[in-house]
């Protein structure tokens, strides 16, 4: 009976309580190389099927770093933005928050977006444009939100509970902000 070069037998890293799922796939074929994709809300890192549990972890570690570097410098357009705000709706709220529309601002620079429920309408800053995508998809799961429940009340929080990246972004906006209010060293580069 011939062996499957890719083990069936995949399993999960938990990446924290609320974080997608990364599955680590061992193959056969592989000799070296190591690479890694986004599939819906999971990481598939695939390996090669020599590596040991402490070269698997490391890499996991390398690899998610590098995939969310490469989402980092990924800028969308209004239209894509309006598909991602869609797309969300439907995951987080089974499609019942619906905006007229969403689309980017160059005005809001104290807060990271707004929705104005009674007209449906959604605003990121420009400021997210190059963070990574599950931090702009926090942003737009809370702006989301503000369709269903206006307030930050605790009906407003429990649905962002939808969102299994709500705190890692929240921490990610909390440093930005953090760094953004740091004294610049002497002799550091200003671009």
């Amino acid at each position: 009976m011939p062996v499957d070069p890719l083990h069936s037998a995949t399993h999960q890293l938990p990446r924290g309580p609320r974080s997608s799922a990364v599955e680590v796939r061992r193959s056969a074929r592989r000799s070296r190389t190591v690479s890694a994709y986004r599939e819906g809300d999971r990481t598939i890192v695939l390996i090669p099927d020599r590596m040991s549990e402490a070269e698997e972890q490391r890499w996991v570690t390398v690899m998610l770093d590098k995939l969310a570097a490469q989402e980092s410098k990924r800028v969308f357009g209004d239209a894509e933005l309006a598909e991602r705000a869609r797309r969300l709706s439907a995951q987080c709220f089974d499609g019942r928050a619906r905006p007229a529309s969403v689309r980017w601002v160059t005005n809001q620079n104290t807060r990271w977006g707004s929705c104005t429920p009674a007209e449906g309408s959604i605003r990121l800053s420009h400021r997210l444009q190059g963070m990574p995508e599950y931090v702009v998809d926090y942003v737009l799961v809370h702006e989301l939100a503000h369709l269903l429940v206006p307030g930050h009340g605790p009906r407003f929080w429990q649905l962002l509970e939808a969102y299994p990246r709500t705190e890692r972004a929240r921490g990610y906006l909390e440093g930005v902000v953090a760094a953004e209010r740091l004294p610049h060293l002497p002799g550091a580069r200003t671009e």
